[in-house]
């Protein structure tokens, strides 16, 4: 009989794709080669967070996935029917795609593309940090492109995120050296930072709270602000490295700049309290902005919520009538602005540009309306 041949156990294969898949994690990290090696001109930014959609949860951004495997380049289902004396078949299916773009260069020019945004994301909030100016020319160094219309790509996506994530809007400030600054939404001291000194800015951890005080029914108890936060990787007690001791920064801080409310909830023993919006919060911002802010953050639109985007709508209407009702006679003075007799001029001098109502007008000054 033939000698029986054993054969040898074959390890599995590694995976083709496992060298692809790391390379795309670090790009999502925020390019870990680019930002160990700043330019000479660029500050370290290891104390910033690689990556801004990490900035509030703490937790990394999601692995991206390896893009199936396909047969064909063209990108077509191949036909798996049997074709009798179709000899051009294979001469077909070898054809270099008609774009003359891989799949894979594109992907890496993406990849590449994100870890511009995320690394320049980071110097800004360096900057901002260090209450430093922000210049474009140092902007140029950072992502390393003399291409107009690809660093205004860049900025646009890390503006983008910086909004979202934190409540500030990157401006240009001085047109003449082409500086910018990060500009919170709110009025908060300090350019959002609270308190005096360096530091990043609070504004995005306040409309936060608004906007969960908001689609509580513009109440929440302090048990469901704290639910939310400790979704986001915030907790009472325990330091945060944007927003320091967040207890202190929302009860104390934010209620002291009447931002937020915060009051006892009557008859709970243990005492038990709740948050509202501070009359600030109603003078700066509205419940339409909130819900923006808060539909961006979810990636979604602000109709998405029905109920609240309804509410949101009437309380313009109330602000617009409001804002009409508390300007007595303005389409008075608007007209003795308008008029070039002398009567006028001396009337809106005399009253210190303070509008009167027409009845209060003497005849010869309503003459002149």
């Amino acid at each position: 009989m033939p000698r029986a041949h054993k054969r040898k156990g074959r390890a599995p294969k590694k995976s083709r794709h496992t060298g692809q898949d790391a390379q795309a994690h670090r790009a999502a990290q925020g390019g870990t080669e680019l930002a160990e090696e700043p330019s000479s001109s660029s500050p370290v930014l290891e104390d910033i967070p690689r990556s801004s959609s990490a900035a509030v949860s703490g937790t990394p951004p999601p692995r991206p996935s390896s893009p199936p495997s396909t047969s064909t380049t063209s990108g077509r289902v191949p036909d798996t029917r049997p074709h009798e004396g179709d000899d051009s078949q294979g001469e077909e299916e070898q054809q270099p795609p008609s774009s003359g773009v891989t799949p894979s260069a594109d992907r890496s020019h993406s990849d590449a593309l994100a870890t511009k945004v995320d690394l320049l994301e980071q110097f800004l909030l360096y900057k901002y940090k260090m209450k430093q100016p922000i210049m474009k020319a140092d902007m140029l160094m950072v992502v390393n492109t003399k291409c107009p219309h690809l660093f205004a790509e860049i900025l646009q996506g890390a503006s983008r995120s910086i909004e979202a994530l934190f409540a500030v809007e990157v401006k240009e400030i001085n047109s003449t050296c082409q500086s910018y600054d990060l500009v919170s939404k709110l009025k908060l001291p300090n350019n959002g930072r609270v308190r005096p000194g360096r530091g990043l800015p609070k504004t995005g951890l306040l409309m936060t709270l608004l906007g969960v005080i908001f689609m509580k029914g513009n109440r929440a108890t302090e048990e469901d602000v704290w639910k939310f936060l400790n979704t986001m990787r915030i907790y009472a007690g325990r330091k945060h490295f944007i927003y320091g001791e967040p207890r202190k920064l929302i009860t104390k801080d934010l209620v002291r700049l009447q931002y937020l409310e915060y009051r006892r909830l009557p008859d709970t023993d243990p005492a038990r309290y709740e948050f509202l919006w501070g009359p600030k919060a109603h003078a700066e911002t509205s419940k339409m902005k909130v819900l923006e802010f808060v539909a961006k953050a979810r990636d979604t639109v602000p109709t998405a919520f029905p109920s609240q985007y309804e509410e949101a709508l009437r309380d313009q209407e109330e602000r617009a009538r409001v804002g009409t009702a508390a300007t007595p006679g303005a389409t008075a003075r608007a007209r003795l602005r308008s008029c070039t007799c002398p009567a006028a001029s001396s009337l809106l001098l005399k009253s210190k540009d303070i509008c009167y109502p027409e009845e209060n007008l003497s005849h010869h000054d309503r003459s002149c309306l």
